[in-house]
């Protein structure tokens, strides 16, 4: 724990090593880690950024985190070590069907809207933090659901930070952690078991596209957030307030003008000052680009109620 005084410092033993995370080390590594993947462990997750790093700091035969931050910067192998430490970074606590709102919300008139509007574009959908791939499933399932997956051209973008997640993802087998919020009816239509996991059935895995994005670097995000739809979630609560205008800047500049970005239940773009609104679709809200609440509101529930009289039609 931090103490008082200008020479403060956090001790964590690990293994036969005595690691100690001073205020100069500190320093470089929250700004050096914040720079690169936008996590920003404030002074309240300081001993949860020495639990992260001791583990990497020990592989690389280091001895202390200042040598881990030179390793960071000047390496000839850095790329390698910053794709270990976002495998460290990730959070692998997700499940299938969080935040049910939001997928019907896509399901039930953001796609169905997409498709009145524009019969021969395909809606392309990226899921930036798949983590292991619940919320990308769980978009292809709500789709399926719908009736909509297999008949009109959609496209899942699946992609997360870290290289390990992705290959999880990619895998498809989950535990009973991941079932805690699914009905068991769209467990039973929609997995298959595999062992003592269970595996999605093909029609909802095949169609996800699977790759490794960096949501603090420009260049990797500017071709998927091209997208119709951004589902970012839970991704932002350990950004820094810089990283989360900077990506989401991308996101405004890239996406279509009717594009929707879904964000965590805890998250809000209101204080940041960036361009784009919160609007209510359906019976969730997502972000909109500036000028287009009222008419997202309005013109996608018409579009969807027209959808739905022209399917019903004889």
């Amino acid at each position: 724990m931090a103490g008082g005084g200008g020479d403060r410092m956090q001790s964590l033993g690990y293994g036969t090593e005595l690691f100690s995370l001073a205020d100069a080390p500190y320093a470089l590594l929250r700004d050096l880690i914040a720079q690169h993947t936008g996590v920003l462990f404030d002074e309240s997750k300081r001993g949860l950024m020495a639990d992260k790093l001791s583990e990497l700091v020990t592989a690389n035969g280091l001895t202390s985190f200042l040598d881990y931050y030179y390793l960071l910067r000047y390496d000839d192998q850095a790329d390698a070590h910053w794709s270990a430490l976002m495998n460290r970074l990730a959070v692998p606590e997700t499940f299938f069907w969080r935040q049910p709102d939001q997928v019907h919300a896509l399901a039930n008139v953001v796609a169905p809207a997409h498709f009145t509007n524009h019969p021969r574009r395909p809606l392309r959908i990226w899921s930036a933090a798949c983590c292991t791939g619940e919320e990308p499933v769980s978009i292809a399932i709500a789709l399926a659901e719908a009736g909509l997956l297999n008949k009109y051209p959609i496209e899942i973008l699946a992609t997360d930070g870290s290289a390990a997640m992705v290959e999880r993802a990619r895998n498809g087998l989950y535990g009973d952690r991941s079932f805690r919020q699914l009905p068991e009816a769209l467990k039973a239509r929609y997995f298959q078991p595999d062992g003592d996991r269970w595996r999605p059935i093909e029609r909802v895995h095949r169609g996800i596209h699977w790759g490794v994005v960096n949501l603090a670097r420009a260049a990797e995000m500017e071709p998927f957030a091209t997208a119709d739809v951004i589902f970012c979630r839970n991704v932002f609560i350990y950004f820094s307030d810089d990283a989360i205008r900077r990506t989401v800047r991308v996101f405004s500049e890239h996406m279509p003008h009717d594009g929707y970005l879904f964000l965590g239940a805890s998250e809000s773009l209101t204080r940041l000052n960036v361009d784009l609104e919160l609007a209510e679709i359906g019976n969730a809200f997502a972000y909109v680009k500036e000028g287009r609440r009222q008419i997202a509101e309005q013109a996608r529930t018409s579009a969807f109620q027209a959808t739905v009289a022209r399917d019903a039609a004889p």
